[in-house]
């Protein structure tokens, strides 16, 4: 039988050999195999099979650090796992065990305390300088059907999107979405008004799903019927934020458009320009209102 081309001869040492070369990284063992690409001896063990004979690790390592990272039409690199997707999820699952536990209800943990101290109410915002409720109101939801609602909408989108923009790109676009969301609500909302959930976030990565269709140049039609039955939803049924809806709607577009169409050169700079420049004007837009409000 003969020996593996993977593993050295049994039997005798193969530096026992007279006359063959010595592998270039084990002198003491003599060798008649070469590598395919330097042509330097190599023994067995030092060799891995390529697609065209056998390649020495020396080789394999710099082909390796050599090769280009492949890359999305958004400029991320490939890759299919989800991570921060999952972690929001995780985070507003968590924040409604808070509030249920506390209120003792499934179904009214809106009376919790944490709830009362961070849902979006835009008298304590402008009156009290509680900015936080910009944010932490897009982590809370009334009830638990809300709550699946909004999570297995942000699992369905966050499985296409994050891969194709990215963790980072990714998780810009869900906070300004979300802030967006809650922005819209501070502007134009009744100022006594209540309102909570990630619905904006959501609403927000619509947004990004047509910009990310219609950039790979596939059917936009599933997202745009998406899209327009989620606003028949926020304009028909009850105790539905429009404004949020469509505030993180309109945010989440356009950051997305920004991130996608980038000049490719110097892309990281301009996508970041566009994800602080987007964040500056929502600032601006609230300093404003609470000037009015105040």
């Amino acid at each position: 039988m003969a020996d593996s081309p993977t593993s050295p001869p049994s039997g005798e040492p193969t530096g026992a050999r007279p006359g063959l070369p010595a592998c270039v990284r084990h002198p003491d063992r003599a060798t008649g195999l070469r590598c395919v690409r330097c042509d330097r001896p190599a023994c067995p063990a030092c060799l891995r099979e390529a697609s065209v004979g056998h390649q020495c690790v020396d080789c394999v390592n710099e082909g390796q650090a050599t090769v280009r990272q492949s890359r999305t039409a958004v400029g991320a690199e490939v890759s299919q796992t989800i991570v921060v997707t999952l972690v929001l999820i995780a985070l507003n699952v968590l924040m409604f065990a808070i509030t249920a536990v506390q209120a003792r209800s499934l179904v009214d943990n809106q009376l919790s305390p944490l709830f009362g101290d961070f849902v979006m109410w835009t008298r304590a915002v402008a009156g009290g300088d509680e900015w936080w409720r910009l944010a932490t109101s897009g982590f809370l939801h009334y009830g638990p059907g809300h709550l699946a609602l909004n999570m297995i909408a942000l699992y369905v989108l966050g499985r296409f999107l994050e891969p194709q923009f990215g963790k980072l790109r990714f998780l810009a676009l869900y906070v300004l979405s979300l802030f967006g969301g809650s922005v819209a609500v501070y502007l134009f909302g009744d100022i006594d008004d209540g309102v909570a959930g990630a619905s904006g976030a959501v609403y927000g990565l619509m947004g990004a799903m047509l910009v990310a269709v219609l950039k790979f140049k596939l059917n936009a039609s599933s997202a745009l019927v998406v899209i327009g039955l989620n606003l028949v939803l926020s304009v028909t049924l009850p105790g539905i934020s429009l404004l949020g809806h469509l505030g993180g709607l309109v945010i989440g577009a356009a950051v997305a458009a920004g991130m996608a169409y980038a000049p490719q050169e110097k892309r990281a700079n301009w996508q970041a320009a566009v994800v602080v420049g987007a964040f500056v004007l929502l600032v601006v837009m609230t300093v404003v209102r609470t000037g009015q409000l105040v």
